[in-house]
């Protein structure tokens, strides 16, 4: 199983989609001026203002939502695998994919905006459903909705429940050993598992808004604690940073690992870990309730920012100025910088729990355990969420109610694997969730742009809009030429 995912993940995660996800953000950031840069105020606005409704949530309950997706293991176990395969300069080109990809998350988040519709009393969309209203290719807008149910229902819950597990070991030890069918598993995966999948499916049942008030307590809380925390220990090494930052430039273009290591890990762990281009963030910008499409557009953006250039980076600094890292060549047997024991598991969070460990000894691992333990579980929600929207978007055809429950179960049964399953494993599975939800979204905004432009069009309106100074901004479909829009149209 483990040589089939390396096999598949060659394939998905070729150099032809590593240039596909730096390219779309190269070319929507210049298509859209620099929307990133250009709006950075107007995204602080609209994250403190707007309300949520019956039928859809804030924007800041949104951004709370995506955050709670973007922020998980990637942003600890992530960034410590960047570096300890692909060396410090991966650090740098996982802050470049951040940059690009915000213009990218800004297209495909508006896009879902547009054409989000109301099912059951709810806001709804993401890329199946602005794939069929915008492209006009229903069979294809199926393939990302069942590539997405079984990405976000099956694959990447894994990675994040593996974090859990994985941190928690690290702080207690394995507790012994119980013999099972997958194994001998150290019982205390086994008790966290349970414990994890018992707190899932109390939330999960809830439905999405009670997914939304657990999200907006905890991730900013903890996002905070850990940003805290971070700079804590900057402040403390604050004459190392310029060499660290040197280090990292430098290591971006002459890396120890190869230039395509630093390239493809800070690529790769860049887009698991902000999902910008993923398809991700569309659905709980769907959810949204706004006044005008490029709003939730613009707050998606922002979040990118957070994820990778504010908690990403908060990671790496910490592992880099403490040392506590290894670099290993994915493939080789030998060590370019070895600071740690050989027996570190690298594709985990063992080097930001000895960083933090080694500045506050007795506190670092378990703090960091706690860290993600709210990261990644509020990452697993998130996936529920996405996925759960694109079961909703299927039985608009299917019409098999039973189809949530089964998502339920397979979702609990995937955490449950997860916690207690190797790292390699894990993270194996995790990439090729990502890679193929990457390849069918990026591919599909673009053809998107190119026949149409809603995303654009909603842009260039709404900063006129802004220009003449309106108190509440408005959007007609319609007068744009954008088409499909049924559920802005009908609001007018």
């Amino acid at each position: 199983m483990q040589e089939f995912v390396n096999i598949l993940n060659g394939y998905i995660w070729s150099p032809y989609l590593i240039y596909l996800c730096l390219g779309a953000g190269l070319f929507f950031s210049i298509i859209t001026r620099f929307v990133q840069v250009r709006h950075f105020r107007e995204m602080w606005r609209l994250l403190l203002s707007g309300k949520s409704s019956d039928k859809g949530i804030s924007s800041f309950q949104a951004l709370a939502v995506s955050l709670s997706g973007r922020v998980g293991t990637g942003n600890i176990a992530g960034v410590a695998a960047a570096i300890g395969f692909g060396g410090p300069g991966a650090v740098f080109w996982m802050w470049v994919v951040a940059f690009f990809g915000a213009a990218t998350a800004y297209i495909e988040s508006t896009n879902a905006q547009i054409f989000k519709e109301e099912e059951d009393g709810v806001y709804r969309g993401g890329p199946a459903y602005y794939i069929e209203k915008a492209m006009g290719q229903k069979w294809y807008a199926w393939i990302f909705a069942i590539s997405t149910i079984v990405a976000c229902g099956l694959l990447l819950p894994v990675v994040q429940s593996n974090g859990i597990g994985d941190s928690l070991v690290n702080v207690f030890g394995t507790g012994g050993t119980i013999n099972t069918v997958l194994g001998d598993l150290p019982l205390t995966k086994v008790y966290a598992a349970v414990f994890v999948v018992l707190l899932l499916g109390f939330i999960i049942f809830g439905g999405v808004k009670r997914i939304a008030n657990f999200a907006q307590v905890v991730v900013p809380f903890m996002a905070l604690a850990y940003i805290i925390i971070a700079c804590t220990m900057i402040a403390l090494h604050i004459d190392m940073l310029p060499s660290i930052l040197g280090m990292i430039i430098s290591d971006a273009f002459t890396p120890m690992a190869g230039f395509g290591a630093a390239i493809g890990w800070g690529v790769k762990r860049g887009v698991y870990s902000n999902e910008a281009g993923q398809g991700t963030g569309p659905h709980a910008a769907a959810a949204a309730e706004v006044d005008h499409p490029a709003q939730q557009g613009l707050v998606q953006a922002f979040s990118v920012y957070i994820d990778t250039l504010f908690v990403c980076s908060a990671t790496a600094f910490m592992i880099l100025i403490t040392q506590s890292y290894n670099v290993l060549p994915e493939g080789s047997t030998e060590f370019i910088v070895q600071n740690l024991s050989a027996d570190v598991v690298i594709s985990g969070p063992a080097f930001t729990q000895f960083a933090v460990d080694s500045v506050l000894p007795g506190v670092g691992k378990p703090f960091i355990a706690l860290a993600l333990f709210f990261f990644a579980f509020t990452t697993v929600l998130a996936y529920y969420f996405i996925a759960e929207n694109n079961v909703s978007y299927i039985n608009r055809t299917l019409k098999t109610p039973a189809l949530k429950f089964l998502l339920k179960v397979a979702l609990m049964s995937a955490v449950f694997y997860g916690t207690v399953a190797e790292p390699s494993a894990a993270w194996g599975m995790g990439d090729v969730g990502v890679g193929l939800m990457a390849w069918l979204n990026i591919i599909g905004i673009i053809i998107i742009f190119f026949m149409s432009k809603p995303a654009i069009k909603a842009l260039k309106d709404y900063e006129a809009q802004q220009k003449a100074g309106v108190k509440k901004y408005t959007f007609d479909p319609e007068k744009l030429g954008i088409k499909n829009a049924d559920l802005w149209k009908d609001k007018l």
